[in-house]
């Protein structure tokens, strides 16, 4: 593997673990809301990556031939991870990598919340996309896209209960207006 790869997975990783470290709920938020689901997308990811990787590297199904296309794929890496930290950056102090209310918490709804309720998970599934490829294999992609999918729209039916409870219509009707976490599909 080339330098450009393990920096950019590095990179991923890094930015990933400094969300986690940082950007935790306050004894003044809103506690126990959770239900652990960000130990159980964790958990989640570091076991499909792996699976993954060993499926790419015991099982030949590539998704092409020319390796400019692994390039492609870090940069799809890369694209997630400035859309997800835009999309924590403009949802500031509200942004937990818990399920939390903050206090004086308001709903977003403009910039990329305009677009997408979860722009954040949006922003993350891109990025596996772009892990997807770089490895180069269809079940290995398919694989990272479902689990990681799945876990993310587990947590979102914990967040949205939430945001229904603390903002009521007002949420039910962003709702409808807004996809959750595909464009146009989810």
């Amino acid at each position: 593997m080339s330098p450009v790869f393990t920096i950019t997975y590095f990179v991923w990783f890094l930015s990933e673990t400094l969300l986690n470290r940082l950007l935790h709920s306050k004894s003044t938020d809103k506690q126990n809301a959770d239900k652990n689901s960000l130990l159980l997308i964790w958990i989640t990811v570091v076991a499909v990556i792996f699976v993954a990787i060993y499926i790419a590297f015991n099982y030949h199904f590539p998704i092409y031939q020319n390796p400019v296309f692994h390039y492609l794929g870090l940069g799809i890496i890369y694209l997630g991870i400035i859309l997800r930290i835009a999309s924590v950056l403009s949802l500031g102090k509200f942004f937990t990598v818990d399920v939390t209310i903050r206090e004086d918490h308001k709903l977003k709804k403009d910039g990329l919340y305009r677009f997408l309720r979860h722009p954040s998970y949006f922003a993350s599934l891109i990025s596996f996309v772009g892990f997807g490829i770089t490895i180069n294999s269809w079940p290995g992609l398919f694989l990272l896209i479902a689990a990681v999918l799945t876990v993310f729209i587990y947590r979102i039916k914990i967040e949205e209960k939430i945001l229904i409870e603390q903002f009521g219509s007002e949420y039910q009707d962003y709702k409808k207006t807004t996809s959750g976490i595909i464009p146009f599909i989810y």
